[in-house]
C-alpha cells in the first residue's frame, strides 16, 4: 500500500557567483532532473559563490545533486577562483536536510553513500560532515574545510587529515575540482519577529534574552560592567532561553519597525511555535508586543501542523479538524500576514512538490462530479472505490460527533478526550481516501496486464505472471479497504455511547456507512480471488473477508441499537 513520501531539500555551494552562464548549465541539470523542484538560486559576486535550494525524494535529490556535482567539476576551474566565502571545491559543500517522513540520520546515510559515489565516479575527493560525520571532530565544517583550497597539497593525503573518500596524492584534476563536503544537517527556518518599536536596542535585548548563545555576564551593572573571561580569556555567555537558535535584532526602514531575526537550526529542539511564543514572552517583560511573524524562504507543512495544533491545544479546542484549518489558524496565531499575505501554496515544500507530478485524482473531483463519473459506462471507479468512499464517509461522521461533542457547552473537562477521537477520526478519513483512488488504480493494473503481447512463450509467460500479480493487487486492496473501514467502528461506537446526545443519529449513519464499506468492500475482494491461480493465498484472503463481514455485522447492530435507545 501506498507510503508517505519522503521529501528531501538539498542545498549545494557551487564556487561560482560571477558567471551566469556557467550557473545556468548547473541549475539547468538540476531543474532537468525527474521528480525535482527548483526553489531557489541565490549567486553572490563578493563571494563568488551560488547557493541553490531544491527538493525532491531522497533518489530524485541524490541522482540531481551527483550531476550537479558532476558538471560543476567540468565546467568550474579553482585554479582561477577568488572569492570572499571559505571555499576548497566547485562544489564546496552539499548538506543534505529532511524536510518529511525522513529522519537526519536517514539523510545522513544518504549522504555518505553521495559522498562515496562522487569520490569513486567523478575522481573529487569528499568530506563528511555535521550528522554524516564519520569521526566527531568532523561534525565541524571548518574542521573539513581548514586551510580551505591552498591546503589540499599537503591534506588529500596526510593521514589525520585526508578525505574520508577518495584520498590520493595531489593531482592536475585533484587542483581543478578541488574536494567537496557532503553533510546532512536539520532544516532551518529563518524568521522575523515584528515587534510594535523601532528600538533596535530593544530588539537586540530581547534577542539576547532567546538566542541559544545569550549574552556576556558583565561584573555589576549589567549593561555597561566589564565582561567576565574565563581562563582561556573568553566571555563567559549567559544562555538564552531557546536551543538550537540565533537571533539578532535590527530596524527595517522598509516597514519602520524594530525586529527579532533569528535563524531555528534544530526545528526538534525549538519548533516555530515555541520560538514565537518565547519571543512573546520576552518583549512582554521589556514592554515591547510581537505584532506578527516573517518567515524568510520555505518551510516544511509540520511546521505549520505542530504550531496549528498547539494553538488548539491552548484554547483548548480539538485538533482533529482538516489539515487546511489547522494549518489556517497556525497562520492567525502567530500573525504571518502581517506585513505580506502569507500563502501556503507558495511557502511549504510538500505543497510545491505536489505540482510537480500532479495527478488527476477522484478525490479531488467535487461530488457531482464524483456521482457523474461513477455512472459512465467505464467499469472504473466501481464499487471498490465507492466502498472506500463509504468508509471515508464513516469516519467523517464519527469525527464530527467528536469535534461537536469537544466544543459542548458544559463537557469542557471532556475536551481532550474527543479531541484524541478526532484525530484517529482523521487519520482514518486520510487512509480511506487514499484507498478511493487506490482501487481504481488496482482495477488498471489488471486491465494493462491483459493487455502485454502474447505471441511468443515467453510473451504469454510474462503476461500471465502480470495478470496473476495484478489480480492479487486488486485483492488485496479491498481487503485493506475492509480493514480501514471496520476500524472506524471504534469512533461511531464511543460517538454513540458518550458524544453529543444531539448527534447520535450522526454516529449512527456513520455505523451504517461502515458496515455498507466493509461488505462493499469484501465483494471485490471475493470476485477478484477467483482470478488467482494461487488457490492457497486466494482461500486464506476469502476466510480473512468473511471474518471481517461477520464482525461488521455484529458492529452496526451493537451500535445500532445503542442509537436507538437515545432516540
Amino acid at each position: 500500500m501506498k507510503k508517505e513520501k519522503q521529501i528531501v531539500e538539498c542545498v549545494p555551494n557551487f564556487s561560482e557567483g560571477r558567471n551566469p552562464e556557467v550557473i545556468k548549465q548547473i541549475t539547468d541539470i538540476i531543474e532537468r532532473s525527474k521528480g525535482i523542484k527548483l526553489l531557489d538560486v541565490d549567486p553572490g559576486e563578493a563571494t563568488n559563490r551560488t547557493v541553490v535550494t531544491f527538493v525532491g525524494s531522497p533518489e530524485d535529490v541524490i541522482e540531481a545533486a551527483y550531476l550537479a556535482v558532476e558538471k560543476a567539476s567540468q565546467i568550474i576551474d579553482m585554479r582561477l577562483h577568488h572569492g570572499a566565502h571559505p571555499r576548497m571545491g566547485a562544489t564546496d559543500v552539499l548538506p543534505l536536510i529532511p524536510v518529511s517522513n525522513i529522519t537526519l540520520d536517514e539523510c545522513a546515510d544518504l549522504a555518505r553513500r553521495l559522498a562515496q559515489r562522487i569520490a569513486d565516479n567523478l575522481g573529487v575527493p569528499t568530506y563528511c560532515y555535521e550528522a554524516a560525520a564519520r569521526t566527531p571532530e568532523r561534525r565541524n565544517l571548518a574542521v573539513c574545510r581548514k586551510g580551505e583550497y591552498e591546503a589540499l597539497p599537503e591534506k588529500v593525503n596526510t593521514p589525520g587529515k585526508e578525505p574520508d573518500f577518495g584520498a590520493r596524492p595531489y593531482d592536475e584534476k585533484l587542483a581543478r575540482t578541488g574536494c567537496t563536503a557532503v553533510g546532512a544537517r536539520n532544516f532551518l527556518i529563518a524568521t522575523n519577529f515584528n515587534l510594535n518599536s523601532t528600538s533596535t536596542r530593544r530588539a537586540n535585548a530581547i534577542a539576547f534574552d532567546v538566542r541559544e548563545k545569550g549574552r556576556p555576564l558583565r561584573e555589576g551593572d549589567a549593561l555597561t560592567g566589564k565582561i567576565k573571561t574565563d581562563e582561556q580569556g573568553q566571555p563567559v555567555m549567559q544562555p538564552g532561553t531557546l536551543k538550537g537558535t540565533k537571533a539578532i535584532g535590527w530596524y527595517i526602514d522598509e516597514y519602520k519597525i524594530a525586529q527579532v531575526s533569528m535563524n531555528i537550526t534544530d526545528i526538534n529542539a525549538t519548533p516555530l511555535h515555541v520560538a514565537f511564543d518565547e519571543v512573546c514572552r520576552c518583549a512582554q517583560n521589556r514592554g515591547v508586543r510581537i505584532t506578527g511573524t516573517e518567515i524568510v524562504g520555505l518551510i516544511p507543512k509540520r511546521t505549520l501542523i505542530e504550531a496549528g495544533k498547539y494553538f488548539l491545544e491552548k484554547q483548548q479546542r480539538s485538533t482533529g479538524i482538516p489539515e487546511t484549518d489547522i494549518i489556517d489558524i497556525a497562520i492567525r496565531s502567530m500573525s504571518l500576514s502581517d506585513l505580506k499575505p502569507f500563502n501556503p501554496r507558495e511557502k511549504v515544500i510538500e505543497f510545491l512538490l505536489e505540482d510537480i507530478d500532479k495527478q488527476s485524482r477522484l478525490i479531488d473531483l467535487t461530488v457531482k462530479h464524483f456521482a457523474e463519473e461513477t455512472s459512465r459506462e467505464s467499469p472504473a471507479p466501481g464499487g471498490g472505490t465507492i466502498a472506500a468512499y463509504m468508509g471515508a464517509l464513516a469516519a467523517a461522521l464519527g469525527t464530527m460527533v467528536a469535534n461537536l461533542s469537544s466544543h459542548k457547552r458544559g463537557w469542557d473537562t471532556q475536551w481532550e478526550k474527543f479531541s484524541r477521537w478526532a484525530d484517529r477520526g482523521q487519520e482514518q478519513i486520510a487512509e480511506l481516501l487514499e484507498l478511493v483512488d487506490e482501487d481504481t488504480e488496482a482495477f488498471n493494473r489488471i486491465m494493462s496486464a491483459f493487455a502485454l503481447p502474447k505471441q511468443t512463450a515467453e510473451d504469454k509467460a510474462a503476461r500471465s505472471k502480470a495478470i496473476q500479480e495484478a489480480t492479487l493487487y486488486a485483492t488485496q486492496v479491498p481487503l485493506h479497504t475492509m480493514q480501514a473501514a471496520y476500524r472506524t467502528f471504534d469512533i461511531c461506537r464511543a460517538m454513540a455511547e458518550e458524544g453529543n446526545p444531539n448527534s447520535v443519529s450522526d454516529a449512527g449513519v456513520g455505523a451504517l456507512a461502515a458496515r455498507a464499506a466493509v461488505l462493499g468492500a469484501g465483494l471485490n475482494v471475493k470476485i477478484n480471488a477467483g482470478g488467482l491461480k494461487d488457490r492457497e493465498t486466494a482461500d486464506r484472503l476469502i476466510a480473512e473477508a468473511n471474518q471481517l463481514i461477520a464482525k461488521a455485522n455484529e458492529a452496526e447492530k451493537e451500535i445500532m441499537n445503542i442509537v436507538e435507545s437515545k432516540l
